[in-house]
């Protein structure tokens, strides 16, 4: 594919720290990855993988200090700063609004700083209120709103320059189940009608399985899993299982197998035992059956537990963490 075809190239991108100590801290190492248009990305890992020293890369925010950031096929340090016509970005939510300001003012107000104010672009600030259910509340001052009021309107703020490309970080933190499912929902939908390119960072793995149709994962600062969403769920699917026994685990069996294992669970009751186990390779089927054999375990029953992106991510991440 060529660096055109794509919305966003990131190719070897590497930012390094310095503590007090004046210890080098590279909080972004080598890191590669592609977005396609009108694709839907997340972007995880646990805290201090990176993924926001990325994104401010990306933005502009913060100098890498060696890699190249291609959109829309420019280069972004030659094309910069209009380069940043072309994307747009929530980063701390509702703490980027102006809180005694109007619903509406903000909008227009943020959308003014990049020139765009016209009368078509105004009627897209209002069809934007009304698809995130604000429209009620478009001349309500910010500080007067619900939390998931406010986290919308930076959404909203965010998406009335109609941007090509636009990051997210953390969309939906501090929203109800209600308030999250609709702006999924409305996410969705943007992507799919006007074919804008998202890049969805969060730690909430629902919304991400819902929203996104691939993940990058960060460790470190370094990608360890860049997969599609289905690949991966699939791939978890047939190596996560759940085992019952007839009876108490026996004594040595859960050293047996945490010790042959990357991922057990083993969980003991008066008449029976529960086994949780995510299996790396083809052939651990065969060493899991012979584990539980040679301790004299009476297999009840066993099952393909049922897997979410959760349970995939958490496998994934603590799997890096045991290598490092």
């Amino acid at each position: 594919m060529s660096m055109s075809a794509g919305a966003l190239q990131v190719q070897s991108l590497t930012k390094v720290f310095r503590d007090r100590g004046g210890v080098a801290v590279r909080a972004v190492d080598d890191v590669c990855f592609e977005v396609k248009r009108g694709e839907v990305l997340g972007l995880l890992g646990p805290n201090g993988a990176g993924k926001t020293t990325s994104i401010k890369c990306i933005l502009g925010l913060m100098r890498p200090d060696s890699g190249r950031i291609t959109l829309f096929g420019q280069d972004i340090q030659a094309a910069y700063p209009r380069i940043l016509g072309k994307m747009s970005a929530v980063l701390e939510g509702s703490r980027n609004l102006y809180w005694r300001m109007s619903v509406w003012e903000n909008v227009a107000f943020f959308s003014a700083l990049h020139g765009v104010g016209s009368r078509e672009d105004r009627e897209y600030f209002g069809y934007l209120l009304k698809l995130f259910s604000l429209d009620e509340k478009r001349h309500t001052e910010v500080r007067k709103l619900s939390q998931g009021m406010k986290q919308k309107a930076s959404v909203v703020c965010a998406l009335a320059r109609r941007t090509p490309l636009v990051f997210l970080d953390e969309p939906t933190l501090g929203l109800d189940v209600e308030t999250s499912l609709e702006l999924r929902s409305v996410l969705k939908r943007l992507a799919r009608e006007e074919e804008r390119t998202f890049v969805v960072s969060s730690h909430d793995m629902d919304v991400i399985q819902d929203v996104c149709t691939r993940v990058v994962i960060m460790s470190s600062g370094r990608i360890v899993v860049d997969d599609q969403v289905s690949h991966l769920m699939s791939l978890f699917r047939t190596r996560a299982y759940r085992i019952r026994l007839r009876g108490p685990a026996p004594q040595a069996l859960e050293e047996r197998l945490t010790q042959e294992f990357a991922s057990v669970r083993v969980t003991d009751a008066e008449t029976d035992a529960e086994i949780r186990v995510a299996l790396s390779e083809d052939g651990d089927i065969y060493r899991l059956m012979d584990a539980l054999r040679g301790e004299d375990a009476v297999i009840d029953e066993i099952s393909h537990e049922e897997v979410d992106l959760e349970k995939v991510y958490l496998e994934i991440v603590r799997g890096e963490r045991m290598r490092s």
